[in-house]
């Protein structure tokens, strides 16, 4: 028994309301033994011991671990001790002591999942040998039971100044300052205290600490700081962490119900007394309360046999879980939704949805329970309401966070080993919140629906009737559809159970279909519910299946592929002619609500990824190093030598990134496809492309080209598929260096969108679900069309950068250019972007991307010389730059061909003055003399004016002629049109009446009695150079 101040400790505070009370009742007597420390045998672990393993650096090998270590920490981990009591008669107490001893948590890592928000990072604070049992390279042990542990682990290291406000690492800084102090067990109970150093604003302050735990689980905690969070404190880190490292420092004792047994009834009145004594002004009213209620025969504490021990341990009836504060949970979910559209609020709810999958990584009931308050609040967000009565969409945000959940459910309910009754209950739970108006809808829209992409083929009049009776889909639906799987397979639990299942010598009926010609074993499942097996695999802490599994389903998509290219060879030549196709997967990979692609990738990789010695450090700033991965050879029977985990990764999202597919219905719908796509491309990026690599990828782009209407880079697809603008742009920067020929191929095939043109072909078949957006539009809906456009255009102009100075690559990027994209604004970038990259600062122009940027830039002219534009001035002024860039020539050949480029405002006002400005007017004043008149030409030499030091020239646009003149002060440019008056038509080339639309604006004229109408157009002033124009 305790004695002194030591005894005082077994007194916490009183515990908060809705805190767990005493665990169960204690009756039975303990055999007659000593109240003092147990004294183990050498090399045993135990009080006053660091038991098995443990000792300094250097010391000898320990012992090995005795059977009763070995049953102890066995049974502690399984069995509540109430159990134990009830099957064995008499327990000697130094099994009771052991199994006291080993049933608390043993691995730090569960301790930092329960302290800090950052999954998987503040773990580089726990100790190698207590993250040994739960590291990344390790499966968990499944719940309820702990990985054996060598002992308590040797000190972590210090902590990394980043991360220094995390509760995880204030308490390691607590414990090694020396903070914990007064740490004893009794039984099922730790209790310590821990004192906070003082700070410039804070004094010193001390908290007493308590902490229950049972079956290598901590049940409940209290503390004095008050702590209001989801996880525990620092004060509650520090203690548990004391226990875990030193437990030869901390005091055992058994429950205090084993020592009550001991004592006669002096000795237990005096126990009553002294603690009455010490502590009466906060326990004697209850203390009385008690007595009157035990004196009392009828009283209903005397109808119970035995009395509560709080150190007892739990019930046999009661859930052994992890603490966590349910109402936190709650209040924190609640809290971060009320503050809307904010960064932080979104970011913290994203932290939660990581903290479930780490629990359920580490096969804890909590991620379960967890998901299920957080479901319960998003449920009960009040927006939810007020968005459908106003009829509009989630806004984005809160739309991402919503498939998260619904994501994570999926997870959850596809948990291989869960009990049917706990599958059960989630479906109904599933159920009712899926029935409620509020809940969300799969496509992220209210109201009138479009109809589902899944249900895409081509359907006659009745249509609209069928859409109607749509069945409705939430964001709970496919979690709900989960609820129906099971993995009873035989084939399935072969495929994820070894490495080295292979095709029998001997087939039965229809095994033939389950194996490839390689005898490597197949899984024929929907491509995207087969993947949720492997999220829900990975999810649950099963890495090793989870690959397996991968590995299946990507042998069976290269059999798929195999048999696509096989039909399209037998229909390439009717297709061709048709000129187009149908959609040949209704239901695209990227952008899925169940992310498959991404989620064979991830799974992939992370069996490659390297693990360097700080990557686990936390960072704040978010700071994080790329990853680094190595190649791992696929472990199969039959499977090829060379192949590794990270070159099937990269096949994978070649594969679902070059699926034909169509675009999907509703704005956030379409957005997530390009954020999809984006957030695949950033991680293939990551990737290092070595020689199997680039192997792998040549092999992937060549099946895509010939891919047919079942790639997106086929020579045939459906007018409205998801374009490859994006994907072709990784694809071409990435082959470049190693096969141009393929790269450009490539890169020009996936330049088109043919959504865009005019009419569709003949022989399309127009997807039914884009009837109603078809009229009175000849485009379907889409939503995201300017980003779409943009990224046609930053393919391009990565095409035309790395053609520069290759005039063969420049026609034909240039070509494509010109026959796929559509927008004036976008060809003008593009020719903005070829002038800078031809006219660079430090060296020599190239002349023939110039000329490249000439072209798009008179194709711009064209396009928008009938249409509004509201850069139209700024196209004009930049045309005449860049012909004057590109020589003489090309300025006089705009000239000439003025009227099918500018308006006549614009030929005598914006193009005459900056002809002028730029070179125009500088090569009319400097050239010599000449015979006739034509366009671009002066009509006479600088005339020198004596008594203003003036010269002067003219030269013809047209029927138009252009003063230039020049003097000390000034250089202006006039524009006069010789008979001309306002209003009349402008005269066109080689003195043909120009249209009657082309009309000289009355601006243009000034109306006088000269001779010559004037108008002046341009005043700069004077400059040894080409001047900056004040536009």
């Amino acid at each position: 028994m305790a004695e002194g101040g030591e005894g005082e400790e077994l007194l916490r505070p009183p515990l908060p309301a809705g805190a767990p009370g005493p665990k169960r009742l204690c009756s039975r007597a303990c055999p007659a033994g000593g109240t003092g420390a147990v004294h183990p045998r050498p090399g045993a672990a135990g009080a006053g011991s660091a038991g098995p393993g443990a000792g300094a650096s250097g010391a000898p090998p320990a012992l090995p671990e005795s059977l009763l270590d070995a049953a102890a920490k066995r049974v502690a981990g399984s069995w509540a001790f109430e159990r134990v009591e009830g099957r064995f008669q008499r327990i000697p107490e130094p099994v009771q002591r052991r199994i006291v001893y080993w049933s608390f948590p043993r691995s730090e890592r569960q301790i930092c999942m329960y302290s800090s928000f950052q999954p998987g990072r503040a773990a580089a604070a726990a100790s190698p040998a207590s993250a040994a049992a739960g590291g990344p390279s390790a499966a968990p042990a499944p719940a309820g039971e702990e990985s054996p542990a060598a002992g308590p682990p040797p000190p972590a290291a210090p902590a990394a100044p980043q991360g220094e406000g995390l509760p995880f690492r204030r308490g390691i800084r607590l414990l090694e300052t020396g903070a914990v102090d007064n740490v004893l067990q009794v039984g099922f109970h730790l209790s310590g205290t821990v004192t906070e150093p003082a700070t410039a604003t804070e004094p010193e302050m001390t908290y007493k600490v308590a902490i229950s735990f049972d079956r290598c689980k901590i049940t409940s905690v209290t503390c004095g700081c008050g702590n209001k969070d989801i996880f525990y404190c620092a004060h509650v880190v520090a203690l548990s962490l004391y226990r875990i490292r030193k437990p030869d420092q901390v005091k055992l004792r058994l429950p205090i119900s084993e020592t009550l047994f001991q004592m006669n009834r002096d000795q237990l009145q005096k126990f009553v007394q002294y603690l009455i004594t010490a502590h009466h002004t906060e326990v004697l009213p209850t203390a009385q309360k008690l007595a009157d209620e035990i004196l009392s025969s009828n009283s209903e504490i005397n109808q119970v046999h035995g009395a509560p021990d709080p150190t007892a341990g739990a019930s046999i009836d009661d859930e052994n879980c992890w603490h966590l504060d349910e109402e936190q949970v709650r209040e924190q979910v609640k809290l971060f939704l009320s503050q809307g559209g904010y960064y932080g609020s979104g970011k913290q709810l994203n932290s939660m949805f990581a903290k479930v999958r780490e629990m359920l990584r580490m096969r804890d009931s909590n991620g379960a329970r967890m998901l299920t308050l957080i479901t319960e609040q998003f449920m009960a967000d009040p927006r939810l309401s007020l968005w459908r009565q106003q009829g509009t969409g989630i806004t984005e945000k809160c739309r991402q966070l919503w498939d998260e959940l619904g994501a994570l459910w999926v997870c959850v309910v596809l948990n291989p080993h869960c009990k049917l009754e706990e599958k059960s209950c989630w479906l109904r739970q599933l159920r009712k919140w899926g029935e409620m108006d509020v809940c969300p809808l799969e496509d992220g829209n209210y109201g009138n629906e479009l109809p589902n992409i899944t249900n895409a083929l081509t359907q006659s009049s009745s249509h609209s009737q069928d859409s109607l009776a749509r069945p409705r889909r939430t964001v709970f639906t496919r979690a709900i559809e989960g609820c129906d799987l099971h993995w009873q397979d035989s084939h399935l639990q072969r495929i994820i159970s070894s490495d080295f299942y292979v095709s029998p010598s001997y087939q039965r009926e229809g095994e033939s279909l389950l194996f490839n010609s390689q005898g490597q074993p197949l899984w024929l499942e929907h491509v995207p519910t087969a993947c949720a097996r492997v999220d829900a695999l990975r999810s649950h802490g099963y890495p090793r299946e989870a690959l397996r599994l991968t590995v299946a389903i990507i042998n069976t998509l290269r059999l798929q592929q195999q048999r696509q290219l096989e039909i399209y060879k037998h229909q390439k030549k009717e297709l061709l002619q048709r000129g187009a196709t149908t959609i040949t997967n209704l239901e695209g990979w990227v952008g899925h609500p169940l992310n498959p692609i991404g989620c064979l990738f991830l799974t992939l990789t992370e069996a490659c990824r390297l693990e360097e010695e700080n990557c686990l450090e936390i960072s704040d700033a978010g700071d994080s190093k790329p990853p680094v991965y190595q190649h791992v050879p696929v472990v199969t029977g039959s499977q090829d030598g060379d192949e590794s985990y990270l070159s099937l990764a990269l096949e994978v999202a070649l594969m679902g990134m070059g699926q034909q597919r169509v675009m999907p219905e509703g704005l956030y719908a379409q957005d997530k496809v390009c954020r999809n796509e984006e957030q695949i491309i950033a991680r293939l990026q990551d990737l290092e492309l070595d020689p199997v690599l680039v192997q792998t990828l040549r092999k992937q782009c060549i099946l895509l080209l010939e891919g047919g209407p079942f790639s997106g880079l086929g020579e045939v697809i459906h007018r409205e598929s998801v374009p490859m603008h994006t994907f072709a742009k990784y694809l071409f920067s990435a082959l470049l260096p190693h096969d141009a020929d393929l790269a450009y191929k490539l890169a020009l095939r996936a330049m088109r969108l043919p959504v865009l043109e005019t009419t569709a072909p003949s022989g399309d078949v127009t997807h039914p679900h884009h009837l109603v957006s078809v009229v009175p539009s000849r485009y379907p809906r889409w939503f995201t069309l300017g980003h779409l456009e943009s990224q046609q255009c930053e393919l391009a102009s990565t095409m035309l950068t790395a053609a520069k100075g290759d005039m063969l690559r420049l026609r034909t990027v240039l070509e494509a250019i010109q026959k796929n994209i559509h927008s004036s604004s976008l060809i003008f970038k593009l020719a903005q972007d070829a002038f800078k990259i031809a006219t660079p600062a430090d060296s020599n122009s190239d002349t023939t991307l110039l000329n490249v940027a000439l072209e798009l830039g008179l194709q711009v002219m064209r396009m928008t010389l009938s249409t509004l534009n509201w850069r139209r001035r700024e196209m004009v002024r930049w045309l005449v730059t860049c012909a004057t860039e590109v020589g003489v020539r090309a300025l006089v050949s705009i000239l000439q061909s003025w009227y099918s480029l500018f308006t006549p405002t614009e030929a005598t006002s914006i193009v005459a003055a900056t002809v002028m400005v730029w070179g125009g007017g500088e090569h009319l004043l400097n050239s010599q003399p000449w015979d006739g008149r034509t366009d671009g030409q002066r009509s006479s030499s600088p005339a020198l004016d004596d008594s203003g030091g003036r010269k002067s020239g003219r030269c013809w646009l047209g029927h138009t002629q252009v003063l230039a003149m020049e003097d000390s002060a000034h250089r202006r440019c006039r524009v006069r049109v010789p008979g001309w008056a306002p209003g009349l038509p402008a005269p066109g080339e080689g003195g043909a009446a120009a249209s009657p639309s082309r009309t000289l604006p009355s601006s243009v004229v000034q109306p006088n009695a000269r001779p010559f109408s004037a108008h002046p157009v341009l005043r700069a002033h004077s400059s040894p150079g080409p001047v900056a124009l004040p536009f």
